[in-house]
């Protein structure tokens, strides 16, 4: 069997990683997403706690989930049976939902918890072809409702001190988002989907905060690619805590580590980040 490398980024901190959740069947398919999902954990080194943003949680600010054993949400339908009978048990951690909130407090930003809050398939999806032994504490938190690229950054950057501390941060969304222009899984992406990835890639990889910033006004595919921005938002909440404390357009450090689309208009394209310094 061929190894996988590691993730290269520089520093002993783990990566921010943005991953595409995809549609909710992935985990019962044999796509190639779903094999780069599964072989993932072992480029990094295993974390001792997970915090996911998922795209299927919008709150009016930034929330923490702290129930102690969130349960699985099947948050859709007309999918296939299997799936209605997926769990992904893990717990909780009480400690690390402190760190948090003591972290959005110093970053002056404004934040909630939720104490019956489950794991929407943003969460259990990647997860569960991640870490399926679902032995590793997840916190999830919330988008902010209507909240800019701008404020996922800040967020991101004011949880960036805890990839010191072996806390991976994920990101679960798409790249692209359009649900009403899907086509059957393996069809080609269509030409806006393919311009809006490069518009994306090109300046992930020019570290052009400025030009990211602007989205969903540019490019001028946004608004096909992503009808609504959620999907896309928790991509800002990695860069920031790939950016850390840092300022300018050259402070983190990338690597995109799968690049390819699902049913058509699903954006699968998977990115880590971290601080060169």
């Amino acid at each position: 069997m061929t190894s996988t490398p590691a993730i290269n980024l520089p520093g002993s901190a783990l990566p921010s990683i943005f991953v595409a959740h995809g549609a909710p069947d992935l985990p019962l398919g044999n796509n190639p997403a779903r094999q780069f999902l599964s072989t993932l954990a072992s480029r990094i080194k295993r974390p001792r706690a997970i915090i996911v943003i998922s795209a299927h949680w919008q709150e009016r600010v930034a929330t923490i989930s702290r129930a102690p054993a969130p349960r699985t949400i099947h948050d859709f339908a007309g999918w296939p049976g299997p799936l209605y009978d997926m769990t992904y048990p893990a717990r909780t951690d009480p400690d690390l939902v402190a760190e948090i909130i003591d972290l959005l407090k110093r970053a002056g930003i404004r934040h909630g918890t939720d104490d019956g809050r489950g794991y929407d398939h943003g969460v259990w999806v990647p997860l569960s072809l991640i870490y399926p032994g679902a032995d590793i504490p997840v916190v999830q938190i919330s988008l902010s409702l209507n909240g800019s690229p701008g404020f996922h950054l800040d967020l991101g950057r004011a949880l960036a001190p805890l990839r010191l501390r072996e806390i991976l941060i994920i990101g679960s969304g798409a790249s692209v988002h359009n649900l009403g222009a899907l086509a059957p899984e393996g069809s080609a992406p269509p030409d806006w989907a393919l311009a809006f990835e490069d518009w994306l890639h090109d300046a992930i990889s020019t570290s052009d905060l400025e030009e990211l910033l602007k989205f969903p006004r540019r490019p001028a595919e946004a608004r096909i690619a992503h009808p609504t921005p959620e999907h896309l938002m928790p991509l800002f909440v990695n860069i920031g805590a790939g950016l850390g404390t840092e300022t300018g357009k050259a402070g983190y450090g990338f690597e995109r580590l799968y690049h390819g689309f699902s049913y058509g208009s699903i954006g699968m394209t998977s990115y880590a980040f971290g601080s060169r310094s």
